[in-house]
């Protein structure tokens, strides 16, 4: 379709439209992409006084509606030698008739299938019921046809008038002339006629949807219902004084009671309804109502419904101020939203047909295929369709604009109902590099690129060129997909040349099986030749003798620069036989790390070898004996004789403790370090633990002088020489003995110390301590006596609860029989000849089975106590 490429349309040669802002779409060859530009101000110039200068046409920012095409293949051919008259559109196929009486059936893509000569006439219409099967004709000449297509049934009339309309409906045919008739077949297939109308003229235009026809004559529209075989109403014509050839009327049922009336500017939408029952009386059971009407700024040369908006097609024909003729500007298809007082324009397109110069108002025609969303544009020498914008064509725009980001999100989103557009993602890549937004082009190569090595690896090619492997590298792939380890080493060795760090990150995130081990190691240690002391080099090395599993030589580097992810790495990697001789490094880097890990794994690291290796680091040796001891009491028993000298020098708070818990523990060479270093305390302890309390008691007297301390320990042994003691010591101290007589009371007689207090001697707050011996002395009686009620009151409970028990009747079974029977309280019985004798006691007697249950087996007759 090369001649649909207009390039006059670029210059604006015409004034199409003399409303602002109306977008001028141009069509060009291949798939039909709409280039569109704003016209502005351009109502009343002269073509020699428009500018040509593109640089004054600006872009459009709103995307189009509707995109176009030429019908092309054999329509072209057929166009070139003839003229389109008219066109009708079904499912399965196109019917075109000409100026020469032709009629030609085309496939969708314009393709000639069949041909018919009828008339050496214009072809006026051409009708197709809903199946396709059957086609009516009517010519200039008269000639009104129904034949089938695929049959050889039809029918043939010939009227002394131009036949304008006809109209083909399941077994029946309108034919319009002055009158309208009807053509119904009956069941012997004969065709009845029928005039449901006449008398006004030249009928021009007919549709039939459903039960409702309507038509126009030079008068107004007609809607008839055939089903009560009513008109309903007459829909006046507005501008009688347009001529009604050259401006015919459009209608267009929208569904099946809503029909749209476009007649020169005037455009009405009419709603068929039904009347109540109270409101027929001799009216139609029906009426209509106009639920919108206005005027347009054109002349409409046809009407469609595109959901619940209208597109139309506009004539325009205007007069230059500067010259004496009309001019014909190219025809506009619009969409339009209708409101009850006006319209709102949606979008709005300008057409470059073939010889639109030329054209008339009645020489275009719009019909459109329902089911999919088609819009045919008919002019005697073109024929355009028009169809909505797909997804592929929403990214075309984007594209056009430059809005890379939302054409990718668009086509992320359609996936599957996109057919183009396989490199827009490229696109967008390429785009942001020649911006020098590299850090986004990057990043957009995941989702762009996907899986596709050969991809990658030529943007990663690409990025070296530039000078931007760094921007790429931590959006390389590095699952399911792989790209070849050189690629990855090549970026490798980029960052080692100026980022340590980048390229420590790098080894850190990437699997050691992207690249070649042996070959980055290599690269790192001459690296180091230059830079021995560098850890982040140090670090990396490690990790890649880690991936190499070559653990000793990354232990060594690791113990080297305590980095903290060595302890980590012998757990993994279970490198304790390497570690024997590493533990006071170890140790010396965090020992409470150190320490939990060798207690954690005794069973691969003895206690024994770790005590051998810290014997010249006795800090250290302590550190982990005491957490030893901590988890088990037992474990280190050996050791505890050492222990104590290592508590003594480095732990004294916990020298008491381990003395306390240990059973382990020589008490004597502890006495012995605890003397020598003069802890009283742990000496305290160890004398009282040896059975030396009165040696204890002294030191705590003398030594610590602390009262409190020696009474609480008298309590502790609860001896009564210890007691006599402490009261000798404290006898002639005053501080001593108020300490004594603030707390001996529940433990010793407070009298006896009170009798050895010397006269005159001045005890301080001695009143306080007198009244606390009072108030203990007063709180004991208190205590023995509610004792002794409690006492007495269960006492005499259990002693009713006895009697009442004893006192109770028993049941006796075998008194049948003339014995003496004896009855327990236990509720054995006895024949009192089978008793033993009494007891001691006289008069008493015991169950010999209860008495033998309380003795053992074996025990016989329990004999009674006094």
């Amino acid at each position: 379709m090369p001649d649909f490429d207009d390039k006059s349309a670029h210059k604006k040669d015409h004034p199409p439209c003399s409303i602002a802002n109306r977008s001028l779409a141009f069509f060009y060859g291949g798939f039909g992409a709409v280039a569109s530009s704003l016209l502005s101000g351009l109502k009343g110039r002269k073509p020699s006084e428009e500018s040509t200068d593109d640089s004054e046409e600006e872009d459009s920012e709103e995307e189009p509606k509707l995109k176009y095409e030429r019908l092309a293949n054999g329509v072209t051919e057929i166009l070139q030698k003839d003229a389109a008259s008219c066109m009708t559109v079904h499912d399965k196929f196109l019917a075109l008739g000409t100026h020469f009486g032709k009629v030609f059936l085309l496939d969708i893509q314009g393709n000639l299938t069949q041909k018919f000569d009828i008339s050496p006439v214009k072809i006026n219409q051409i009708s197709l019921d809903e199946s396709g099967e059957h086609m009516g004709i009517c010519s200039e000449d008269g000639k009104v046809q129904v034949f089938g297509l695929y049959t050889r049934e039809g029918f043939h009339e010939n009227f002394d008038c131009p036949v304008k309309v006809s109209k083909l409906y399941v077994r029946v045919f309108l034919c319009c002339l002055p009158k309208l008739l009807l053509y119904e077949k009956n069941w012997l297939n004969r065709w009845k006629t029928s005039t449901l109308h006449e008398g006004e003229g030249t009928i021009t235009n007919v549709q039939w949807r459903a039960n409702l026809i309507a038509w126009a004559n030079n008068m107004g529209v007609k809607i008839y219902d055939i089903s009560t075989k009513q008109r309903i109403t007459n829909v006046l014509r507005d501008n009688v004084s347009l001529r009604p050839d050259m401006y015919p009327c459009s209608l267009c049922w929208k569904d099946n009671s809503t029909l749209i009336i476009g007649w020169g500017s005037s455009i009405k939408i009419c709603v068929v309804k039904e009347r109540g029952h109270a409101e027929l009386r001799d009216l139609p059971s029906r009426y209509v109502e106009i639920v919108s009407a206005f005027e347009t700024e054109f002349f409409i040369s046809g009407l469609a419904p595109l959901a619940d908006q209208l597109v139309t097609l506009y004539f325009v024909k205007e007069n230059s101020d500067h010259m004496e003729e009309e001019f014909r500007a190219r025809p506009c298809l619009d969409i339009i939203q209708p409101l009850p007082e006006g319209y709102e324009e949606i979008s709005s397109d300008a057409l470059t047909v073939r010889n639109f110069q030329e054209n008339e108002c009645r020489d275009y025609r719009l019909e459109h295929s329902e089911g999919e969303s088609l819009y045919y544009i008919i002019s005697p020498k073109d024929i355009v369709v028009a169809k909505e914008r797909d997804q592929d064509d929403h990214i075309d725009w984007l594209l056009d604009k430059k809005k890379y980001e939302e054409a990718l999100m668009a086509a992320e989103i359609s996936f599957k109902n996109i057919k183009r557009h396989e490199k827009i993602g490229m696109a967008y890549i390429n785009h942001l590099v020649e911006k020098g937004d590299y850090d986004t082009a990057a990043r957009k190569c995941q989702k762009v690129l996907g899986k596709n090595m050969e991809l990658w690896e030529n943007e990663v090619y690409r990025f070296k060129t530039i000078g931007q492997l760094k921007a790429i590298s931590q959006y390389l792939p590095r699952g399911d997909l792989r790209l070849r380890p050189a690629i990855y080493e090549m970026i490798l060795h980029e960052f080692l040349k100026s980022d340590y760090e980048g390229f420590a990150t790098l080894i850190r995130e990437w699997p050691g099986e992207l690249y070649n081990n042996m070959t980055i190691v290599q690269a790192v240690t001459d690296h180091l030749k230059k830079d021995p002391t560098n850890s982040t080099l140090l670090t990396t090395l490690a990790e890649l003798y880690t991936y190499d599993q070559r653990y000793d030589r990354a232990l060594e580097i690791y113990l080297r620069l305590r980095h903290k992810d060595v302890y980590q790495l012998i757990h993994k990697h279970d490198l304790f036989s390497s570690i024997e001789d590493k533990i006071v490094l170890l140790m010396d880097f965090d020992k409470e790390k150190a320490v939990d890990m060798l207690l954690d794994n005794e069973d691969k690291i003895s206690i024994d070898r770790v005590v051998e290796e810290l014997r010249d680091r006795p800090e250290l040796l302590h550190i982990y004996l005491h957490k030893l001891f901590k988890r088990d009491h037992h474990k280190g028993q050996r050791y505890h004789e050492r222990q104590i000298g290592l508590y003594a020098e480095y732990d004294r708070p916990n020298l008491l403790p381990f003395l306390r818990d240990s059973i382990h523990c020589p008490l004597e060479k502890a006495l012995e370090i605890c003397q020598e270093r003069n802890f009283v305390e742990e000496t305290v302890f160890l004398l009282s633990r040896m059975g030396n309390c009165r040696r204890a008691l002294q030191m705590i007297m003398e030594e610590l002088e602390d009262v409190d301390k020696a009474i609480e320990f008298a309590k502790e042994q609860d001896d009564a020489e210890l007691w006599e003691d402490l009261i000798s010591y404290s006898i002639d101290k005053p501080p001593f003995i108020t300490g004594l007589l603030n707390n001996i009371g529940t433990h010793v007689d407070p009298i006896l110390l009170i009798h050895r207090i010397k006269e005159g001697m001045e005890i301080p707050n001695l009143r306080d301590s007198l009244v606390k011996i009072l108030q203990d002395y007063n709180l004991q009686i208190l205590l023995r006596e509610g004792c002794k009620k409690i006492l007495v009151a269960d006492s005499l409970s259990l002693l009713q609860k006895m009697q009442r028990t004893q006192m109770r009747g028993v049941r006796v079974d075998d008194m049948a029989q003339n014995f003496s029977v004896v009855v327990f309280h236990c509720r054995h019985m006895f024949h009192k000849e089978c008793l033993p004798s009494p007891g001691t006691i006289p008069g008493v007697q015991f169950c010999n089975i209860c008495s033998a249950k309380r003795r053992g087996p074996g025990s016989g007759i329990l004999e009674m106590k006094k």
